[in-house]
């Protein structure tokens, strides 16, 4: 896992960035978490939130996440609405455990922001299924830093977006 996974980022994030994590209730039992846990590896919060995803393998080879789940080194470019910016992202890390689903992704060149962003559920052991997300970023473009106010409201409303993509995936 990248930067995402240091016990102590949100108190101490790499220089210059922003931390950010936010938790969300999904719900309760084993099926709920398998449905969920398989939805996030294919991309599920990203898609579920309108945001449209053109996922390359490592070879670059174009794949559809209903056919195949994301791995580490896949690249995707996310496209937000009708908005005319590409975002570039790599997978760094994926994590399939019986109680734990995550992957952590890097911003590439071209990304508006700079940073890592982990999408995780969590299965507890009284069976509370829960979504995580945990980042880090700071304008990754000289244009970016003039608009942040707004890149950071963006930012907002897309993680609540994703910690309500994964329910509705039933």
């Amino acid at each position: 896992m990248g930067a995402t996974g240091h016990p102590d980022l949100m108190q101490k994030p790499p220089r210059g960035f922003r931390p950010d994590e936010r938790w969300g209730v999904l719900g309760r039992g084993d099926e709920l978490f398998e449905r969920v846990a398989d939805d996030l590896l294919r991309w599920g919060m990203q898609r579920g939130s309108g945001i449209r995803v053109a996922a390359r393998d490592d070879a670059g080879n174009a794949y559809d996440p209903d056919r195949r789940r994301l791995r580490v080194g896949d690249t995707a470019v996310l496209r937000i609405g009708r908005w005319p910016v590409d975002v570039p992202v790599r997978v760094l890390a994926v994590v399939d455990e019986p109680d734990r689903a995550s992957f952590t992704y890097g911003t590439l060149t071209g990304h508006p922001e700079s940073g890592e962003e982990l999408f995780e559920v969590v299965r507890d052991r009284d069976g509370l299924v829960r979504a995580h997300l945990r980042a880090f970023s700071r304008p990754g473009r000289a244009l970016a830093w003039f608009g942040y106010p707004v890149l950071r409201a963006v930012q907002e409303a897309y993680s609540r977006r994703y910690l309500e993509a994964l329910p509705l995936t039933r």
